[in-house]
Parts: structure tokens; sequence; C-alpha cells
């Protein structure tokens, strides 16, 4: 009886360790995916901003010529590319989604700027408008991912 009890003793407290080992492992897992998409949030952000501000200051300057202007703007947002793809195998899929959405709302703006199109164009306006709707919809699916609160309107 002594060692049936040791050995049931010994199996319970063998399962609880490896039970409490597993909890451990995926809470860890969980807490580095979430760090890891924050970094990758904050980095497509700034790209984006980075991209965003130079196709603003293409549509504000009237003296380039049509071959630097379409440069500039290619050169511009380049680096979306390799964040787009980082996105799309890394976040979450809700926001996978709405980050496309908004890599082509700012491809559409960058197509603008490099044709030509001037900030105080019907044109720009609304392909910014659209852009920055979807930065908006990118932005709340970020936070949700992340547990975080939702900006207050």
């Amino acid at each position: 009886m002594t060692l049936a009890s040791a050995v049931v003793g010994a199996l319970i407290a063998t399962a609880s360790a490896a039970l409490l080992d597993r909890s451990r492992w995926r809470r860890e897992r969980h807490d580095r995916l979430l760090a890891t998409r924050q970094v990758l949030y904050s980095d497509y952000l700034a790209c984006l901003s980075n991209a965003r501000n130079a196709f603003r200051d293409l549509a504000r300057n009237q003296d380039l010529d049509a071959v630097e202007r379409e440069r500039s703007a290619r050169d511009s947002f380049a680096p979306c590319y390799g964040m787009r793809y980082q996105m799309s195998i890394t976040a979450a899929s809700g926001v996978a989604t709405a980050s496309e959405s908004v890599f082509r709302r700012l491809r559409d703006v960058r197509d603008l700027a490099a044709a030509g199109t001037l900030a105080g164009d019907e044109a720009y306006s609304a392909g910014r408008a659209e852009y920055e709707a979807a930065l908006t919809r990118l932005g709340d699916a970020m936070r949700r991912d992340l547990g975080a609160d939702p900006v207050p309107v």
C-alpha cells in the first residue's frame, strides 16, 4: 500500500509539473508573439508614414521634372514592400487584411504624386482621404490584436 501511494503521488507530481510547464510555455510563446507583432506593427506604421511624408513633399513641389518625381516616388515607397510581406506572415489575419488595404491606398497616393498630381488637386485629396481612412482601420485592428484600449472618438 505504501509503495502504491508513493507511485500515485509521483505520477500526480509529474503530471502537475508537466501541465505547469506546458502552461508556462504557451504563455511565454504568446507573450513573445505579441512582442514581435508590436515591433512589426510599429515598424510598418513608421515605414508607411515615411513614404506618406515623401509623397506629401512631392505633391507640394512643382519644380521637379517628371522623371525625378517618378523616381523619388518609387524610391520612397520601395521599403514598404518588404514590410508588407512581413505583415502578411506575422500579423493577425484582421491586421493583415487591413494592412493590405492601407498598402494599396498608399500605393495609389504614390501613383498620384509620381504623376505630378499636386496636393490641392481633388484626386490627390480623395486618395489621401482613402489612405487615412484605411490607416485608421489598420490602427484599430492592431490595437485589438495587441489587447490595447480602443482610441476614444
